[in-house]
């Protein structure tokens, strides 16, 4: 094998092992850029489920009370591990999910980041000692692993979302139950062999494809998983949260969004257009932060949509793989026909296409880059969540009126603004109901910092210092008779 092939795994990792699924049954895995099937991956199911669940129990006190210098040079290497495969594992992320070949490799160095920062950050996982109200008494709060966590990760970024979760999770002791989509599963089991390479130990870390429903199923209904994190749609989410509720499990949800992108009269016209490309277009729209809903002053609204279309005219379309493209396929069918829906729904409530507005001539699920003038609050994706390459702008008067129209969504997970005013930046960020804001930059996506929404975009943070105390509980003891 060479190449992306060397990380193609078709089994499952149970308790250090590769596995099918216990009657043979597998899943087809296909290239969205030419449909061709690349592979197959086990059709697992609750028994699988409950066995890599037992694995992570058992290895949970084991990797808890190891050196944590030792459980942090695992992590080092991981890094390295990542880092030094670079190119495969980006070319296996795009060959079976689409993206531009840059774009992968960014997501695998990201992927890298958050290990490497986890592994720095879970140095500085610290109690502390509270000065008691009663003499000869000791106050300590202590902080301690969580236990073995369940990990439920999408298919728009299949690493470096897993990345987020698996690093903070390990480097603090827990152990890991994982799913990866099934549309990008293999992005998901090169971290377990990864991990087999560089030497974590038999059961720590455990990844199964499958039915979504019945390895969910399981992680939710046993007890000895006490965390759920989960990346997908809000609709999902709530079901989760509502099923940890029998064994009260800790969660974390990382939900939809349906992300404002507001520009001002006063803003830098073309820093704002270049902010929108990476905002809108990267990873062909399929982000959960990517611009939604673009909002442009009255004053500038004709200069920004023109010079927005020009941009995305000249966008190179084609299989990631390629020299220059920089929009690969959508994901599948179903995606396709989604933007095809509010497009048709913008239309026929006055919308007008500046550039773009159908299937690309490649065919397949390549979507012709579209933006779309005259939008308004009438209109279905003012509401709901595009996840396609779909551009529409609304044009707006005043600052109260763009907040106003920003916030009118139960989302709340990223926003954005271009403007050169320094108050109006603060009083942006005091007024936008979400959890993630950008301000004069489109790509805001950092290890240093939380990522997570607010109102029905989500619970918890991942990355930052806030990431790790996601998979971290409190505890405190009292000490008398000192």
């Amino acid at each position: 094998m060479s190449g992306y092939q060397t990380w193609l795994r078709e089994g499952n990792f149970i308790d250090g092992a590769w596995v099918g699924a216990d009657d043979g049954a597998s899943i087809d895995v296909t290239n969205p850029a030419n449909g061709e099937v690349i592979g197959t991956v086990p059709k697992a199911g609750e028994a699988e489920t409950l066995r890599a669940i037992d694995a992570a129990q058992a290895a949970f006190p084991g990797f808890a009370d190891m050196a944590l210098m030792e459980r942090l040079s695992l992590l080092w290497k991981l890094h390295d591990a990542l880092m030094d495969n670079q190119a495969d594992l980006a070319e296996l992320l795009t060959v079976e999910m689409g993206k531009p070949l840059a774009e992968a490799k960014g997501e695998i160095a990201i992927g890298a980041q958050y290990v490497r920062w986890f592994a720095e950050e879970a140095r500085r996982a610290k109690g502390e000692i509270v000065p008691a109200g009663v003499n000869g008494r000791r106050i300590l709060v202590t902080k301690h692993p969580v236990g073995v966590v369940g990990m439920i990760t999408p298919w728009n970024f299949p690493s470096s979302m897993l990345a987020r979760k698996l690093a903070p999770a390990l480097a603090v002791g827990c152990t890991v139950v994982a799913k990866p989509a099934t549309a990008t599963p293999y992005s998901g089991l090169a971290w377990a062999a990864l991990a087999e390479e560089v030497g974590f130990p038999n059961g720590a870390v455990n990844i199964l494809t499958g039915s979504a429903r019945a390895i969910a199923g399981a992680m939710m209904a046993r007890p000895e998983v006490r965390k759920i994190t989960f990346t997908g749609s809000t609709e999902v989410g709530k079901e989760l949260i509502r099923q940890s509720a029998d064994t009260v499990k800790k969660v974390s949800m990382e939900l939809g969004g349906n992300a404002p992108f507001l520009v001002f009269d006063d803003a830098d016209l073309e820093a704002a257009v270049q902010g929108a490309m990476v905002s809108k277009y990267r990873n062909m729209g399929q982000t959960c932060v990517c611009a939604n809903r673009i909002y442009a002053q009255a004053g500038i609204y004709d200069a920004f949509v023109a010079r927005l279309a020009e941009e995305t005219a000249a966008m190179k379309i084609g299989d990631g793989r390629d020299e220059g493209v920089v929009q690969g396929p959508m994901i599948d069918m179903g995606a396709v026909e989604k933007v095809e829906e509010l497009l048709a729904d913008a239309t026929g409530k006055g919308a007008r296409v500046v550039t773009g507005g159908g299937r690309h001539e490649l065919g397949g699920t390549y979507f012709q880059p579209t933006v779309l003038a005259d939008a308004t609050q009438d209109m279905a994706f003012a509401q709901e969540e595009i996840f396609g390459p779909l551009a529409p702008v609304f044009k707006f008067d005043t600052e109260a009126e763009a907040i106003a129209m920003a916030n009118d969504t139960v989302y709340g997970l990223a926003a954005y603004a271009y403007t050169t005013d320094l108050a109006r930046a603060f009083r942006l960020n005091e007024g936008l109901k979400y959890g993630m804001i950008g301000i004069n930059s489109g790509l805001i996506t950092t290890v240093e910092a939380p990522f997570g929404g607010v109102k029905e975009s989500g619970l918890g943070k991942e990355g930052g210092s806030q990431g790790l105390e996601d998979y971290l509980e409190t505890k405190y003891v009292c000490i008398d008779g000192v």
